[in-house]
This record gives structure tokens, C-alpha cells and sequence, in this order.
């Protein structure tokens, strides 16, 4: 990176941050205290559950799309994190590390697992259950939530940095919206591909193209999941959202599909034609009242 745009990313973040840090209850920065580790960007905005609102004791964390390259901040991240919050549950918005920074995996792997570390270890602090934390995604959020959700025993990215955790790193629900899933040549998303693996044959090896398509990688704990796809996607592929799916029901994991004939890519939980039209996110809350996840929890 050059000293010029290293200054410009410093300065994109740092106004990211302020305008966030106003509107937010907390930022919490992920690797502050981790020795190595202290001026990674990665930070988190929480949202807490409205007063007025019933008190679940569930958290989630929202990763917005963005490729891998950015993040949709304000039309994924911030939209969703309110609709949350006024509905009873906990929110931390991501903002992950993406390759417009110049980072590749590991590193947003890393962050969703710091991220569920921190949450669950300080849930008290929080006024959440740690046994109810999900992970909302979209597009390439959508990838990253899945990978959470299949990821937390086969590559535990916090313990090759040598951080010690009594947590579990597996969420208990996953929403990935209308995801990048594959990184097979025939649908995948490529700059999402490229964002994420880097650039080059090397990086580009198909062994490493199916270790990270999630339709291949589905474990047998996989947490219940729910996928929203819309069937005139023009940027991600839909049948990402259809193989995942697919896989998901082979394993007999709790899952369901939320397709959709119109609505395109993008639409985040912002009030627009497709909301007005589906209301999509009522759905949703449907199917995680089922989960025990949006549940009224009376004070004592």
C-alpha cells in the first residue's frame, strides 16, 4: 500500500468510526488487547435492546456485503442492527476487515470469532444470554455468517493467534442474505473470490476453491440456518442460496429458505419496494421466535 493511501484508508476509517461511535451505545475494538495485534481497524458497534422493547436476551451480530473488498455499513450494517434492537435483541455491527485495506483470509475470519468471543464473554456486562448469539450476513456477509457457522472447530483462527477462549465460537443461528456461498468457477462470485483468497494461481488453487465453497463444507453441527434469496439477484448468483440449502437439508440441519421472485441484491433491511412488498424481516422474526431466540424473557 502506498504511504498515500494508506493515509486515505486511515482517514476513511477514522470518519467511519466518528460518524458510528455518536450513533452507537458502545464500540468495542476486537484485538485492542491482543499483544501483536493492537492497531488492527476491526471494531464492533452495539446496538442494545430497545427499553421498550421485549427483552429476549439474544444478540446478533450483523455483517454487512461488500464483496470482501467494503462494507455496506449504512444500508446492511446500521439498517439491520436498528431493526434488531427495536425488536428486543442485542445488535453489534462488524465492521470486518476487507481487502480494501489490503487483508485477505484470515483476517475476517478472525474477526467474527473475536467478535463471538467478546460477546459471550461479556454477556453479563451485556445484559445477554451467551447461549443465544447469532450471525446475520450479507452477500459476502452472507459467505463470512456461513462461515462462522462451519468454521468453529476446523479452523479456530483465535487459537493459532495463541488467544485461549472458553467460549464456543459457533454461533446459534445463521442468516445468510442472499449470500456468496461458492467458489466454484460456474457461480461464483469472483471479486467476493478474489477479496477473499487473494489473487494469483497459487491462491487461486481449486483446493482451496472448495475448502472455502460453503455448499461443500456443511458439518453435522452446523447451528439451524435460514437463507433469503431473491430470483432475480443480478450480482450473486442465486444459486448460491439454492446450494447451500441443498447441502444444509443433506445433513439434516435446521434450515429454511426464504426465496423470493423479485428483489434483487442489496436491499439490506432498509424500507424499501421489496420490504414494502414481503416484509421479509417479519419472517424472519417468525422463525427465530420458533428458535426460542426472539422470546419474551420476563424480569424477575
Amino acid at each position: 500500500m502506498t504511504p498515500m493511501k494508506r493515509i486515505l484508508t486511515i482517514l476513511a476509517t477514522f470518519l467511519i468510526i466518528f460518524n458510528y461511535i455518536f450513533a452507537q451505545d458502545k464500540t468495542i475494538y476486537l484485538w485492542r488487547d491482543v499483544p501483536g495485534m493492537e492497531k488492527e481497524p476491526s471494531v464492533m458497534f452495539m446496538h442494545k435492546s430497545a427499553e421498550n422493547a421485549p427483552q429476549t436476551k439474544t444478540a446478533v451480530i450483523v455483517c454487512p456485503g461488500g464483496s470482501y473488498h467494503h462494507l455496506g455499513l449504512k444500508s446492511e450494517g446500521n439498517s439491520t442492527a436498528t431493526w434488531f434492537a427495536r425488536n428486543g435483541v442485542t445488535a453489534f455491527m462488524l465492521k470486518y476487515r476487507t481487502a480494501e485495506s489490503t487483508y485477505h483470509y484470515p483476517a475476517m475470519l478472525q474477526d467474527i470469532q473475536r467478535a463471538i468471543q467478546l460477546v459471550r464473554e461479556n454477556a453479563d456486562e451485556y445484559g445477554i444470554d451467551p447461549a443465544k448469539v447469532g450471525v446475520i450476513g450479507f452477500s459476502a456477509g452472507g459467505h463470512l455468517v456461513t462461515m462462522a457457522g462451519e468454521f468453529f472447530e476446523s479452523h479456530d483462527e483465535l487459537v493459532k493467534l495463541g488467544i485461549e477462549h472458553q467460549v464456543s465460537l459457533r454461533p446459534d443461528f445463521v442468516i445468510p442474505v442472499y449470500p456468496v456461498v461458492s467458489m466454484q468457477d460456474d457461480i461464483a462470485h469472483r471479486w467476493s473470490r478474489k477479496s477473499l483468497l487473494g489473487s494469483g494461481k497459487k491462491r487461486q488453487t481449486q483446493e482451496r476453491k472448495n475448502e472455502f465453497s460453503m455448499e461443500l463444507n456443511v458439518p453435522d453441527n452446523m447451528p439451524p440456518t435460514y437463507v433469503v434469496v431473491c430470483d432475480d439477484d443480478p450480482v450473486v448468483i442465486p444459486e448460491n442460496a439454492l446450494r447451500l440449502y441443498a447441502a444444509l437439508q443433506e445433513k439434516n440441519i435446521p434450515c429454511r429458505l426464504a426465496q423470493y421472485p423479485w428483489g434483487g441484491h442489496g436491499f439490506g433491511m432498509m424500507n424499501n419496494k421489496f420490504m414494502q412488498e414481503f416484509h421479509w424481516n417479519e419472517s424472519l422474526r417468525e422463525w427465530l421466535i420458533e428458535l426460542g431466540m426472539m422470546e419474551i424473557v420476563h424480569a424477575e
